[in-house]
Parts: C-alpha cells; structure tokens; sequence
C-alpha cells in the first residue's frame, strides 16, 4: 500500500444560517472534509495517513471519526496534544459568504516532531486549515526533505485572528515562498487578492519556482487554473532546480462548477473546496490526467453541496447508502 500523508486541523464547527429554520448545527469541520474526499476518491492502492496534533478534549472523538473512514492505515493516530482543540464559529452571511471566530489553540507542527513521520510517505497532502499549522521554515524544510508529490491548500494563510477570534482577511507578503512549498498549489479568489495585484504575475512567479499547477477556487462559477508546461499527469512535475524544465505555453482555462442536486431546500457548501482539492489530488495520485482529474474534482464539490457534515460524507461521494 502507497502511503499518503494529510496535514491539516481537525475542527469543531457550531454552524449558524446555513438553514435559517433550524437551530445551529455542531459537528465536524476542518480537514474531516478532505478525509472524506479523498476516502471516496483515492484508488485502492493508497491509504491515508492523518498527521493530524488534536487537542486533548477531542481526541477520542477524532480518532472514532477516523474509524469511519476505509482508507485509513492502520497504524495511523491522531496526536494528543494539551491544548484546546480548535473550535470555530461559523455564521453563513450568504450562500458562499461567512463569517468564522475561532477559539483553541493547537499548535504548528515543530519540524523534530515532523521530520521521521515523513519517511514512510509516497504523497503529502497539506490543508492550512487553521494557517497555523505549519510555520514557513517548515514548510519549506518538507520540501527539502521529501521527494514525492505535494499538494497545498492555502485556505487561512491569509486569515489573521483578531482578540475576539474573529478572522478577518490579511495580505500574504511572502505568497512565492509559500507556494515553492509545493507541486501543486490551490487557493480560493479571496486568498488569491491578499496574495498579489496581478493573478497572472503571480502565476508566472509560481510555475518559476516549480509550481507545476496553481487552481483558484471561484465558488459557484467553478475553478480556473494554470499549468506549467508539459505538465500532464503526475509523472511530469517540475522538481527541483532553477527555472521550468520544459519549453512551451503554459495552461489555462476556467471550468465551470456543476449544478448541485439539492432536494428540498439550500444546499451547504461547507467544505467545497477541501472536497474539490482532495479530489482533484487523489485521481491525480490514480494516474489521471490533470483535465480528468479536475472533472472528478467539479462533480465531488457539486455531490458534496447536496451533504451536510463530514460525518458519512465519503458514503455519500462514492454513492452508497449512508450508514445509521
């Protein structure tokens, strides 16, 4: 079995307007999505390896979630830690608007604690959940050390924490740092304005530095992305060196999200985005090309908009009956 490694923070969420008749909603959120995802979508030859810090009044609870879970390898834990679990607030403004305050504290991953878990890895998934979970020397020391494939979400790299929790937007000035960290890189329109003035420059600046496929999130109008030259599958990433390997144009167009089949109401959008990119990496992993990839990766988040909670969601994506 090949070993794909998933960093990101496991969430409580106490959800309020996602349906404006209904009390609010507490359940899973964080990167119990993108383990749902990629549950559903990684080919049978992979398992899932939370490297998940869990503070110690959720742990129990994170470790039966991973229980529900059929790819998770079997020596996989999540990891106590003394802090707070991270708990967060979510009230939904619009469909695609919200507002989040978050509470708790778990802290970045250190690299001493993170180093050996990496040697058993062919993959690494990484989700900035939280924005903290790691710190960019970290970073960029996982991409110094590890040889496989890495896939980063940049998701709250751009959200700071005012003291009463809320998150509220903030410039990224070392965006280019950040995204070096990684083979492929995702980020929603939001991120993307705290990021540069110029997407496109950006871009450019990105796949110079071996970024071989950047995906900007547009919520209901789907996804636009860039890649680098050559780069079809998994097999031709631009690794390490200086400058892009293979001359030629890159890439890009936009790809329109599907309709979601919602029945009876709103749907929820909670967790699109982890869904889309655990997707998008998880058929990249199977072998896909990067264009049939990023269909399976559309479909997942419009299945995902007609679901609420983490809690069966891989039942859901793969189109079984959901478990009592």
């Amino acid at each position: 079995m090949k070993r794909l490694g998933v960093i990101g923070s496991f969430v409580w969420d106490v959800i309020h307007g996602r349906d404006p008749r209904s009390a609010p909603v507490e359940e899973w959120g964080g990167i119990t999505y993108a383990l749902s995802a990629l549950d559903a979508a990684l080919p049978n030859d992979w398992s899932i390896v939370p490297l998940a810090r869990v503070g110690h009044d959720l742990h129990a609870r994170a470790r039966e979630f991973l229980r529900t879970l059929r790819r998770i390898a079997p020596d996989a834990e999540p990891i106590a830690v003394p802090q707070a679990n991270n708990r967060v607030e979510l009230r939904y403004l619009s469909a695609e608007r919200r507002s989040e305050v978050l509470t708790g504290g778990v802290p970045p991953w250190p690299w001493l604690g993170l180093k050996p878990l990496l040697r058993d890895l062919d993959a690494l998934y990484i989700n900035l959940i939280s924005g903290f979970e790691l710190e960019l020397e970290t970073a960029q020391l996982i991409r110094q050390h590890f040889a496989g494939p890495i896939y980063l979400d940049l998701h709250s790299l751009t959200l700071a924490v005012q003291p009463d929790g809320l998150r509220t937007l903030q410039p990224l000035p070392n965006a280019v740092a950040w995204m070096a960290c990684a083979d492929l890189v995702q980020m929603n329109e939001d991120e993307l304005a705290m990021m540069a003035p110029d997407p496109m420059a950006l871009a450019a600046t990105a796949l110079a530095q071996q970024v071989s496929a950047l995906v900007v999130t547009l919520g209901a109008r789907g996804a636009v992305y860039v890649t680098a030259p050559g780069f079809e599958r998994l097999g031709d990433l631009q690794r390490r060196g200086a400058g892009t390997s293979v001359l030629g144009a890159v890439r890009t167009a936009l790809v329109a999200a599907e309709r979601a089949d919602v029945k009876g109401g709103e749907g929820d959008p909670t967790g699109c985005g982890d869904v889309f990119g655990a997707t998008l990496f998880s058929r990249l992993l199977a072998g896909d090309t990067f264009t049939v990839a990023l269909q399976s990766a559309v479909k997942a988040a419009a299945r995902n908009v007609a679901y609420r909670g983490a809690r069966g969601l891989a039942h859901h994506l793969r189109g079984e009956l959901i478990p009592s």
